[in-house]
C-alpha cells in the first residue's frame, strides 16, 4: 500500500502533471521502457500487437497518425509495412528517442498533446492509433471525442487503453484487499510510479465510442494471463507456452475482459446511423 503523504520523501516531482492534468513523460523515458517494454511483459505486448492489428485492421498502406506515439515503436510497426507515419507526442524526451531510433524511416514527427491534434494534424485521418494514452489523461472521454472528429468517414481507430478491472484484480491477487474494496486503483501521477490516472473499463469504451458515432468492430486482451501468474516464466519453454496461451485467449470470451490492456477497433461509418422513427410517424 502506498504511503501517507506525509511520510513520502521530499524531493522535487520527476513528471508533473500537464495544465490540463495529464501526465507526461518527460524525464522518464528509462523507467517507461523498462516498465513497459522490458522482460516478458514488453515482449508478449509487442509479440500480440504483431497478431491482432492485421487481424483487426484493414491495412492497405494509408497513411497513419500515432497520438501519444512515445518511443515509437508502433509507429516503426507501421512505417515498416508501408504506412507514412505521423508521430505526435507531448513530451521531448521520448519524441527525441523516437526520431533516433526511426531515423530513415517514413515517420514525420510533431510535438503536440491530443488536445491539440485538431489544429496541428486535423486530417481527416483513414487510419489512427492511439495506444496507452487515455489512462494517462484527466478527461479520457473528451480525448475519445478529439479522436473521433479526427477521423475521416469510414476510418478505423486502433485504440488500447489500460484495463481498470485488470487493474482490480491484479490488487487482489497482490492482497491488497482495502484498496480493491475502497476502489482506490487509479495513480497519482507523482515521480516514478507509473499506474495510470485514469484506468478505463470496457462499458466506458462501450458507452463513449457510442457517443462519438464510432461502432466498435473488434477487441482483444492483451496479457490475459501473464500479470496474474505468481512466478515468471523460467526459461524458453514457459515463454513460448505463455505466449502461445495468450494469443489462443486474447479474443476469447470471458478470458479478454482481464487483459492488462483493451485492444480495440472502432471505426466511424461511412454515413451516420439515423435513429429509428416512432411509430406512426
Amino acid at each position: 500500500m502506498s504511503q501517507p503523504s506525509h511520510t513520502r520523501p521530499s524531493g522535487p516531482t520527476v513528471s508533473p502533471l500537464s495544465a490540463q492534468g495529464d501526465r507526461h513523460f518527460d524525464g522518464l523515458a528509462e523507467k517507461f521502457a523498462a516498465s513497459l517494454y522490458g522482460g516478458v511483459r514488453g515482449e508478449l505486448r509487442l509479440a500480440l500487437l504483431d497478431q491482432l492489428l492485421p487481424e483487426m485492421l484493414a491495412l492497405h498502406d494509408q497513411p497513419m497518425l500515432d497520438v501519444g506515439g512515445g518511443l515509437g515503436q508502433l509507429a516503426g510497426w507501421f512505417a515498416e509495412r508501408g504506412h507514412d507515419v505521423t508521430l505526435a507526442e507531448p513530451a521531448a524526451e521520448m519524441l527525441a528517442r523516437a526520431r533516433e531510433s526511426l531515423s530513415g524511416q517514413p515517420v514525420t514527427f510533431i510535438q503536440a498533446p491530443l488536445q491539440t491534434l485538431p489544429e496541428v494534424a486535423p486530417g481527416p485521418w483513414s487510419l489512427i492509433a492511439c495506444h496507452a494514452v487515455l489512462e494517462w489523461l484527466a478527461d479520457p472521454r473528451a480525448a475519445l471525442a478529439t479522436l473521433a472528429g479526427l477521423l475521416a468517414p469510414g476510418g478505423q481507430l486502433s485504440l488500447m487503453v489500460f484495463n481498470r478491472d485488470a487493474l482490480r484484480f491484479s490488487n487482489v491477487v497482490k492482497g491488497n484487499l482495502e484498496k480493491a474494496l475502497a476502489d482506490r486503483l487509479e495513480g497519482k501521477g507523482e515521480r516514478l510510479r507509473l499506474t495510470p490516472i485514469s484506468p478505463l473499463t470496457h462499458a466506458q469504451v462501450e458507452a463513449w465510442s457510442a457517443e462519438c458515432g464510432l461502432e466498435i468492430r473488434g477487441v482483444a486482451g492483451i496479457r490475459i494471463f501473464n500479470d496474474y501468474c505468481r512466478h515468471p516464466p523460467q526459461n524458453d519453454a514457459d515463454r513460448e507456452a505463455l505466449l502461445a496461451l495468450e494469443r489462443r485467449y486474447c479474443r476469447v470470451d470471458p478470458h479478454w475482459r482481464l487483459g492488462r490492456y483493451l485492444l480495440y477497433t472502432l471505426v466511424r461509418p461511412d454515413s451516420p446511423t439515423l435513429p429509428a422513427e416512432e411509430p406512426g410517424t
